[in-house]
């Protein structure tokens, strides 16, 4: 029987490119759930019917255009969120947190998540303690949020700005996105005021484009290494519960 991932999406804009195609490459069957739709984008403070994640054999949290930290905003669903989460650490089932998901699951660990002094958008070489695992990149970011290395978690990269991704036991959590390809940020850039928001961070669409299609080959490989290793070496370490 196949094994099952849920990728757990907190808008209508969360494809899992390259890292949802190697978990399929990997024998799993894929479960999307989404928390927000278009619709509700603007009044997101939604309750939705969660699914049970203690029966699915990994849970990867995705990114998301709210702030980790908004209890206000989006507490209907984020703080169960992080319960639940935290539940789902504890009983030893794999999480790769991407992101907004690596935010949640510094919170869920005891970390902390804030506003940064700037933005990162782009792709970003990053400074790593393993690079068996997360290789310097470049890894795409698009983040105004940053988290804190929870405590009894091992930093494995950082940059000048910010922690970029931590183990916790079974749990990788990474504030860059493995998961984009040229279609990803077209997805991406087509939300509202999707390019907006990156020109006023000083970056030019055409060239990020541009960009993203040049090195889409090796940042897609990336992604699927990064798939195998999180699989073969984190989904199989000992269980560190909170």
């Amino acid at each position: 029987m196949a094994k099952r991932v849920i990728f757990i999406e907190h808008d209508h804009a969360s494809p899992g490119g390259p890292i949802c195609k190697q978990f399929e490459r990997r024998g799993y069957e894929i479960t999307r759930f989404n928390i927000i739709d278009e619709e509700s984008s603007k009044t997101p403070n939604v309750t939705p019917v969660w699914p049970d994640l203690m029966g699915f054999d990994v849970v990867v949290v995705m990114g998301s255009q709210y702030a980790a930290y908004d209890d206000e905003r989006i507490g209907n669903w984020l703080l169960p969120q992080i319960e639940k989460m935290r539940e789902v650490h504890n009983a030893g089932i794999p999480i790769m947190g991407i992101c907004f998901g690596g935010q949640v699951m510094s919170r869920v660990l005891g970390g902390t998540v804030s506003r940064a002094p700037r933005g990162e958008l782009g792709w970003y070489e990053i400074e790593s303690e393993d690079e068996a695992l997360i290789p310097r990149g470049p890894w795409f970011q698009y983040h105004w949020d940053r988290f804190t290395i929870p405590p009894g978690s091992t930093e494995i990269a950082r940059n000048d700005l910010c922690p970029q991704a931590f183990v916790h036991g079974r749990t990788l959590g990474m504030q860059f996105h493995p998961e984009i390809d040229a279609q990803v940020l077209d997805v991406w850039l087509a939300m509202e005021g999707g390019c907006a928001e990156v020109e006023a961070e000083g970056v030019v669409v055409a060239e990020l484009r541009a960009r993203t299609k040049a090195i889409e080959s090796e940042s897609n490989q990336r992604g699927y290494d990064l798939v195998d290793r999180f699989l073969d070496r984190i989904a199989t370490a000992d269980v560190q519960p909170v």
